[in-house]
């Protein structure tokens, strides 16, 4: 049988609210139990949550052509560096504006789009529609070639938004872009869906009609294709103004 003062003490220190007969940390059984007001909850109050990281900023991109000529040759992170990019070319003031890929490796040795084999097509291509390199503005989605020739998913978005905005500075009234990711970056369409019609888009105000047609790299590998995009080519000289 248990002793009956040791029982009468171990029933002490329970209602003294002992219940454990080691800690690890010392605790002070002695310190009074904060009051809690008539009404509120007893449950301790909840962790304030984590506060979300602020949005980046969007990038600040030049205001003017010429100021934005400048920025492309040298700016951070696009493909490339400064003595191998290939900048626009041409004339803006064309109302003509053709938005390639990104240059070939070729391309990148002889420091302008479209060289060699393809650029003798492409040469081909602007005179069935009565107009030379010197009478367009010549640019590219991305101004030099990754490693590789693979363009980053993530590098995709901001090569889009930098495309958009230089043609909204470069204000064409036509807009020829050749190949599956120029389209996907101006329309949001994928080539079949993209083909054969005109669009009508808006960029910070300049509205400019675009059409999509296979890149010159294409028709090279696939002569056959070469039928369409001269029903492209006709579909563009319809749109003159």
């Amino acid at each position: 049988m248990y002793d009956a003062a040791a029982l009468s003490a171990l029933e002490w220190w329970r209602l003294a609210g002992v219940d454990m007969i080691v800690d690890e940390a010392p605790r002070n059984w002695l310190r009074p139990t904060p009051s809690v007001p008539a009404g509120s909850s007893s449950a301790p109050a909840a962790a304030p949550s984590a506060v979300p990281a602020p949005a980046a900023a969007p990038e600040s991109l030049p205001a003017t052509l010429d100021t934005f000529r400048q920025w492309l040759a040298g700016a951070p992170g696009l493909p490339g560096d400064a003595s191998s990019r290939i900048l626009p070319v041409g004339n803006p003031a064309s109302g003509l504006m053709l938005l390639g890929d990104m240059p070939e490796s070729d391309d990148v040795r002889a420091g302008q789009l479209f060289s060699g084999d393809l650029g003798r097509l492409f040469d081909r291509m602007l005179a069935a529609i009565g107009r030379d390199r010197a009478s367009i503005y010549l640019a590219a989605l991305a101004p030099g070639r990754p490693a590789g020739g693979r363009i980053d998913p993530a590098m995709l978005d901001r090569l889009t938004r930098i495309a958009r905005h230089h043609v909204a500075l470069a204000a064409p009234r036509r807009l020829l872009l050749l190949g599956p990711r120029p389209v996907r970056a101006l329309l949001g369409l994928e080539m079949a869906e993209a083909r054969g019609r005109l669009h009508e888009i808006t960029l910070n105000g300049v509205a400019t009609t675009a059409v999509a047609t296979f890149d010159p790299q294409m028709l090279y590998r696939q002569p056959a294709l070469k039928a369409g995009a001269w029903a492209d080519l006709r579909l563009l000289l319809g749109t003159a103004r």
